[in-house]
């Protein structure tokens, strides 16, 4: 998350799956105090770049998940003419009026779209593996952590 320019991802051979986390500190076995951890605001906006089975990520913090804050990160990271494949949220819809090819999938229906073969299981996976990982490290206690790790 700390580097901030040079990472492109997507191009004729790579897909890029986006989607956006919360992440918020969980209590083990539902005991103790909450900490704060349910009322923090911002989100995990997530890129992965998907290219003959190996990924490379790449993860920002947003304040919220509207069209006017994950756009500008989109046309920043993903390179123009880029298959993206996402959910149906909102804000995605303006994509393929900007140059990528845009697949959907719909995961109250289904979680691999029947026609197309899209889904975003790489990146939730992957956001499996980030949250387990910062919960060993303890790095969710507040923002600035969750920033670090």
């Amino acid at each position: 998350m700390k580097r901030k320019t040079g990472q492109r991802i997507g191009g004729r051979r790579e897909f890029v799956a986006i989607d956006e986390s919360h992440f918020r500190h969980k209590r083990k076995y539902g005991r103790g105090r909450m900490a704060g951890g349910w009322r923090r605001k911002n989100w995990v906006f997530g890129m992965l770049g998907v290219k003959d089975g190996h990924t490379r990520p790449i993860l920002r913090l947003v304040e919220k998940r509207s069209r006017r804050h994950l756009i500008p990160y989109v046309q920043l990271h993903v390179r123009i003419g880029s298959a993206i494949l996402s959910d149906e949220w909102r804000a995605y819809r303006i994509l393929p009026a900007l140059g990528y090819t845009h697949y959907t999938v719909n995961h109250s229906r289904y979680y691999v779209d029947p026609h197309t073969g899209a889904h975003t299981q790489h990146l939730e996976r992957a956001w499996r593996s980030y949250k387990d990982t910062i919960w060993r490290l303890r790095g969710n206690r507040n923002d600035s952590l969750l920033s670090e790790h």
